[in-house]
């Protein structure tokens, strides 16, 4: 590249904040739209301890957008910008809540396509997970996502978590091996060298769901894919992923610059 010339930025779509009621709390999240008039819509859930700010979500936001698909990006309850106090609130039926009233504020305030994608990143996978039989996604991508609880604590600990493992051991209980069975069209994204949550929690996913599906690992991937090659393998793959959803409508158009 000529010197004093800067690299293009990825079309990051128009960026608008919102705020959403979910069983009493009010969430705040931000919403990316490309420039069309009824786009496909993506939302995202963000893993235990983040934010919807989080580095991937907001590079997959902008991908989206520069392939024509709007993206959700938001703070489930007690984290990030919105309401409740995170060890009070956090549990995978409220999350999953959350995620689902997410998608039912959106379709009632936009017009979107007739298809859904979810994206969860760590407990936020489980939390798309267990919301795909009510939202029924076109397509889902999870990444380094546990299908039960039982590890869990184990990777507290691991991790120095803010919140007393009591809490993980009388509130925080699930398995989602049950509900595996009904969800399709799932990328299952895990490195498989994660120190948090054991690889075999994606193989278990990935053999309980129905095809259309994919298993990815990503060769010496840590639970958070620190190293930048394996985030761009992640983002590669997500999008290749999620490219139906960019078919346009028959009636749909871009709107003129």
């Amino acid at each position: 590249m000529a010197k004093g010339v800067s690299a293009p930025k990825v079309y990051a779509g128009k960026e608008t904040r919102l705020a959403f009621p979910s069983d009493g709390y009010r969430l705040q999240g931000t919403l990316h739209l490309p420039d069309r008039l009824t786009p496909n819509l993506i939302v995202g859930s963000h893993g235990l301890y983040s934010s919807g700010n989080s580095p991937k979500q907001v590079e997959l936001a902008h991908r989206c957008c520069q392939m024509g698909i709007a993206y959700f990006r938001f703070d489930h309850r007690g984290c990030g910008r919105s309401q409740g106090r995170f060890e009070a609130v956090t549990t995978l039926p409220g999350r999953r809540n959350d995620l689902v009233d997410a998608v039912s504020f959106l379709r009632k305030t936009f017009s979107f396509g007739p298809q859904l994608g979810l994206f969860g990143s760590s407990f936020g996978g489980t939390t798309c997970l267990a919301a795909a039989g009510i939202l029924k996604p076109s397509r889902l991508v999870t990444l380094a996502a546990p299908v039960d609880s039982r590890s869990i604590l184990a990777a507290v600990k691991k991790d120095e978590a803010p919140v007393a493992p009591l809490f993980f051991k009388d509130v925080f209980q699930f398995d989602l091996r049950d509900e595996l069975v009904a969800i399709s069209d799932l990328l299952v994204i895990h490195g498989d060298k994660d120190e948090l949550i054991p690889s075999s929690h994606a193989e278990v996913i990935f053999k309980r769901a129905h095809s259309p599906k994919k298993l990815l690992f990503i060769t010496g991937g840590d639970h958070r894919l620190s190293r930048r090659n394996h985030q761009q393998e992640f983002i590669s793959e997500t999008m290749n992923w999620l490219k139906p959803l960019t078919n346009p409508l028959p009636n749909d158009r871009e709107i003129p610059c």
